[in-house]
């Protein structure tokens, strides 16, 4: 088992002998959001019976030619052009030759020396604050400073269909619903130095090709998983063998394939042996990686230029145009809201992580206080659907009623004590906040009257802690608090305070 080595000085993991570095680099692959496959009309919607979204083609029957999907390439066009990359104008489909059983016509459909995208960039946030589930406020952030990941290449391929092991104790089955399905390969440089970072480049990836449209990044669906290369190295030094690991489905997989495989291999090294270049599977369960099949052992793909299909041609106005109607991105949207709203780095982050998030705050903030609309939206929207787990679009709570709570509280209708009351039954029971309060007997006591009586009688009733409040001023609060809740939340806060002040003399 892997020693416990701890994470040393920035990115560094400190072993028995040292500091080490690890080096991360990842192979993203993305369905494409598109309802028929790479290079036939067969669905791609995801649940159907098994082997009942097949066709001739994808079957590999004889006789049957591969005709390429046009809106798949223009997705993998867009998609190259949200990574800020090359866009090659001619492109070459190969044959990847290997042999399994969901894999019909003993070959996939890649490409190799010539994608149809070339290099690219990645800007990653310090902290994008989402992790894999649907609902935002859950997951891991990059840690440290915002970094740059390069893109080596995108290129379109086809999967492979699905071999099914567990349903008989004497045979396999094959489903091969899959087999045709587009698909981008995303391969990145050895850019990132820790598994935080490797996580926060997915979820940037991920939030990328939703605002594109490109890939809906449904992880549990296996529309998103990547392979992981990880290698260590004494810092400054060459790299080191790296070791891949196939076909992770989780953020948070991701996380921990990454650090147990950088201690496996700092271990092995400081025993003195040497670390083997092979593929590798992350064990969820055990949370450990086993060896796959050794570099002696991987197949030797033989690719060659497929004789079915023809060099695919792009013209310059095509990529121009689609270039052209992309959507305002991530990064473009984040700092608009910092111009626009004035709101913090922080809260600008999480509300563009998802355009369906950035979205609803725009609905909350029109025309109102951002900051505090902001607060609401992240705090108590995103923290409850968070802890229900219901993605954004399925929120009890429209932008509007959320923006009518803000509205209420701006203009010292209710307090934010009592906000929390009305977001509760708006959650719940449904409804116009506005009403609710009338109908509730929600509304802040402004009368300063009412509110002088409710002071008069807390500090009749606590002589110990008038005195305690002149010594030390900071007391004020514990008295700012009884009065509240002996007026049910209804007094106004600040009025509260100043008459506080006023009647002990502080200043």
């Amino acid at each position: 088992m892997p020693s416990d080595a701890k994470t040393g000085t920035g990115n560094l993991i400190r072993g028995a002998t040292g500091d080490w570095e690890v080096v991360i680099g990842l192979e993203v692959h993305a369905q494409v959001a598109s309802k028929a496959k790479l290079f036939s009309g067969a669905s791609t919607e995801f649940g159907g019976a098994p082997n009942s979204h097949v066709s001739l083609v994808d079957a590999a029957m004889p006789g049957m030619l591969p005709v390429i999907n046009a809106a798949c390439v223009a997705q993998a066009v867009r998609t190259g052009l949200g990574l800020k990359a090359r866009i090659n104008l001619v492109s070459v489909f190969d044959r990847k030759n290997y042999f399994y059983p969901d894999l019909p016509q003993g070959y996939q459909i890649s490409q190799y020396k010539q994608p149809i995208v070339g290099e690219g960039i990645v800007e990653v946030d310090a902290d994008p604050g989402s992790g894999s589930g649907a609902s935002p406020g859950s997951g891991s952030g990059a840690g440290g400073e915002a970094f740059k990941v390069g893109i080596e290449r995108l290129h379109l391929e086809q999967d492979a269909g699905k071999s099914i092991h567990d349903q008989h104790p004497d045979y396999s089955y094959v489903d091969l619903n899959r087999s045709g399905v587009a698909l981008m390969e995303i391969v990145s440089k050895p850019d990132m130095r820790s598994a935080r970072q490797a996580q926060a480049f997915v979820v940037k990836l991920r939030s990328l090709m939703r605002y594109l449209g490109t890939c809906d990044g449904s992880m549990e669906q296996g529309n998103l998983r990547a392979d992981v290369n990880v290698s260590v190295r004494r810092p400054g030094d060459e790299l080191g063998t790296r070791c891949e690991i196939k076909n992770i489905n989780s953020i948070n997989f991701i996380g921990q394939a990454i650090d147990y495989e950088a201690r496996r291999q700092i271990d092995v090294l400081e025993d003195g042996g040497k670390v083997e270049q092979e593929t590798r599977l992350f064990d969820s369960v055990k949370g450990v990686t086993r060896s796959m099949r050794s570099k002696e052992e991987a197949h030797d793909y033989r690719y060659f230029p497929d004789p079915d299909l023809l060099p695919l041609e792009l013209t310059q106005e095509f990529v121009d145009d689609l270039r052209k109607h992309l959507p305002e991105l991530p990064d473009a949207k984040k700092s608009r809201f910092l111009s626009q709203y004035g709101i913090s780095g922080a809260a600008a982050l999480v509300l563009t992580l998802e355009k369906s998030w950035a979205d609803f705050f725009e609905g909350v903030a029109q025309g109102r206080d951002a900051k505090l609309s902001a607060n609401w939206v992240i705090n108590d929207l995103f923290g409850r659907l968070n802890k229900e787990k219901i993605p954004i679009e399925d929120s009890p709570i429209s932008p509007q009623q959320l923006g009518a709570i803000v509205d209420l509280i701006a203009s010292g209708v209710i307090s934010g004590k009592i906000a929390k009351d009305v977001f509760e039954i708006v959650w719940s029971e449904g409804g116009e906040p506005a009403e609710i309060v009338e109908k509730r007997g929600l509304r802040q006591v402004t009368d300063t009257g009412a509110i002088e009586q409710a002071v008069d009688a807390m500090i009749a009733a606590n002589p110990d802690k008038v005195a305690a409040a002149k010594a030390k001023p900071a007391m004020l609060g514990w008295f700012v608090g009884q009065v509240l809740k002996s007026t049910g939340g209804k007094a106004n806060p600040q009025a509260v305070n100043e008459l506080l002040k006023s009647k002990l003399g502080i200043t």
